[in-house]
């Protein structure tokens, strides 16, 4: 039986609340969150460079080593300025360098998987920046793989915005190039790219089921997730919302139901807009009562 973790993406409004400052208070706080509705606590978290590097190697292992200490594992999303479809040389060799400096970042801080935007279309066709892109992967992952160990994997993101490469389907068939690339199934972003298109289970497994054809067994069942519920507009995502949210969706529960039928064993990282360990617990609480239905 397959065996789904979760956890939050960054800190959450809560635990800043509490009075805690310093990543090296997330782990402890982390593993704590939910222990009043199953065992265990939360199992993940995924720390952000969005904005960029702004940390040292040395404060990474610690804070790795702490995550380790409460068996919680991590992962780290890249900086947001990556862009393969860029047809500027320089800015192409930018954004390797991103990749290989987030290399770093997860050996530092003992994490397995690399979260990134793979690319947008900018002034040209979707077909040109696709191609552009997929030629730039080709040539680049031989040197990413000797870079990566054994169980580390770098993972495009699906996206939620019209001009953003990263429907489902550029996203898988983008991770064909290199076994090193494991998807990030956004599937809020999903929804709203397609304007609400996740309500059933049907409709989660159609994604599946094209990954499982494309990719194969282990890297669909261990696909990374990102889940919240996002607001959208005719061009795609405007923003994070809560699980509190009864608009805009998508609903966990259909996944849930996919996680369990399939055996799988995805990444689940919340981002809610600042409730994410909480709608963490909410979906991990999910996940293990679907589990246990189906186990009747």
């Amino acid at each position: 039986m397959g065996k789904v973790l979760f956890g939050p993406a960054g800190n959450s409004l809560a635990f800043y609340e509490e009075g805690h400052k310093s990543s090296m208070e997330s782990p402890k706080w982390v593993s704590e969150q939910g222990k009043d509705m199953f065992s265990g606590g939360l199992d993940l978290f995924e720390y952000s460079f969005g904005q960029g590097f702004r940390m040292t190697t040395e404060t990474a292992k610690q804070i790795g080593q702490e995550f380790r200490k409460y068996g919680i594992e991590m992962s780290l999303h890249a900086p947001y300025f990556i862009n393969f479809a860029n047809p500027d040389p320089v800015m192409y060799e930018k954004s390797l360098g991103y990749i290989k400096k987030g290399i770093k970042f997860m050996k530092a801080f003992g994490a397995k998987r690399m979260v990134f935007h793979s690319g947008s279309c900018g002034k040209q066709t979707r077909e040109d920046a696709v191609a552009l892109m997929t030629e730039r992967f080709k040539e680049f992952m031989p040197e990413i793989e000797k870079e990566l160990d054994e169980d580390m994997y770098i993972c495009p993101e699906t996206m939620g915005k019209t001009m953003q490469i990263g429907t489902f389907k550029e996203i898988i068939d983008l991770c064909t190039i290199s076994k090193k690339l494991i998807p990030t199934f956004d599937f809020g972003h999903i929804n709203a790219l397609t304007q609400g298109s996740l309500k059933t289970e049907k409709d989660f497994q159609e994604i599946v089921d094209y990954c499982f054809e494309k990719l194969g067994e282990y890297r669909t069942k261990n696909a990374h997730v990102h889940f919240s519920k996002i607001e959208y507009g005719p061009k795609g995502e405007i923003k994070h919302l809560t699980f509190e949210d009864n608009v805009y969706g998508p609903n966990f529960e259909p996944l849930a139901n996919v996680f369990t039928k399939n055996d799988m064993s995805c990444h689940v990282i919340c981002e809610s807009d600042g409730t994410q360990a909480k709608d963490s617990c909410i979906m991990k609480d999910i996940y293990l009562k679907t589990q246990a239905k189906h186990l009747q």
